[in-house]
């Protein structure tokens, strides 16, 4: 990947922790106005069309947070507004960092956001703007990353990328185990054979099909979203 005369069209997926103080669930004003300014300087000083999708588990987390009392569909809707809440969030804090923005949600909330069609997608990107992709994939059992993976694929992304809480993927969990190492490159047929847990089975079968590499970086290094947009091998490459 090196950077190029010609527009790619890129995926960038955003946990929604990454709109949240440490230990603090929500949206934090000020980590969202950081994250936003960064993906607007990044955009403007790139030669992309951009796109986003956004996680909801700063606000709720469908397996987790139901406990056995909310059922698992009902406890996956909830998720999908919760991304919802994070997309009309990051919208106005990147709108105000000088970038105009859509929200397009795969779940009809019309006051609040366009449904999701591929072909006024692609208009929004032809004519400028960044376009941040809600709901997931309208589906309960399904995650955002999945949800990236299916926008990627329907938009003939060239490349998805996936801002993490740390520097890639590792051969293990570098928060339990302190001799893990960072894999530079690695195949998607490997990845999935090795069971490395930074992304959903689903999800890395259907950026294999496709043939969409895939970029995993950390978040909370500044510029890094920058450094991926504009083509730096910075974290992992699944290929």
């Amino acid at each position: 990947m090196t950077p190029s005369h010609t527009k790619k069209r890129v995926l960038l997926k955003l946990s929604g922790e990454a709109l949240m103080k440490e230990n603090h669930r929500g949206i934090h004003p000020q980590s969202l106005k950081e994250i936003a300014v960064e993906i607007a300087d990044a955009y403007q000083h790139s030669n992309c069309e951009l796109t986003i999708v956004i996680g909801g588990g700063n606000i709720w987390r469908g397996v987790r947070d139901g406990g056995g009392v909310i059922d698992r569909v009902n406890s996956d809707s909830m998720g999908m507004l919760a991304t919802v809440i994070n997309a009309i969030a990051l919208q106005s804090a990147i709108e105000d960092a000088g970038v105009p923005t859509r929200v397009l949600t795969s779940i009809n909330i019309y006051q609040l956001a366009e449904p999701f069609v591929r072909r006024k997608a692609l208009r929004h990107l032809e004519k400028g703007r960044i376009v941040i992709f809600a709901g997931g994939t309208g589906n309960p059992f399904f995650t955002t990353d999945s949800a990236a993976a299916l926008r990627a694929s329907e938009i003939n992304a060239d490349i998805l990328l996936k801002a993490t809480q740390v520097d890639g993927v590792y051969d293990s969990d570098p928060h339990k185990n302190p001799d893990a190492k960072l894999i530079k490159k690695i195949s998607y047929a490997d990845a999935i054979a090795k069971q490395l847990r930074f992304m959903d089975t689903a999800a890395l079968a259907l950026c294999m099909e496709k043939q969409i590499p895939l970029q995993v970086f950390n978040l909370h290094i500044k510029g890094n979203i920058k450094r991926a947009l504009c083509g730096e091998e910075i974290g992992t490459v699944i290929y």
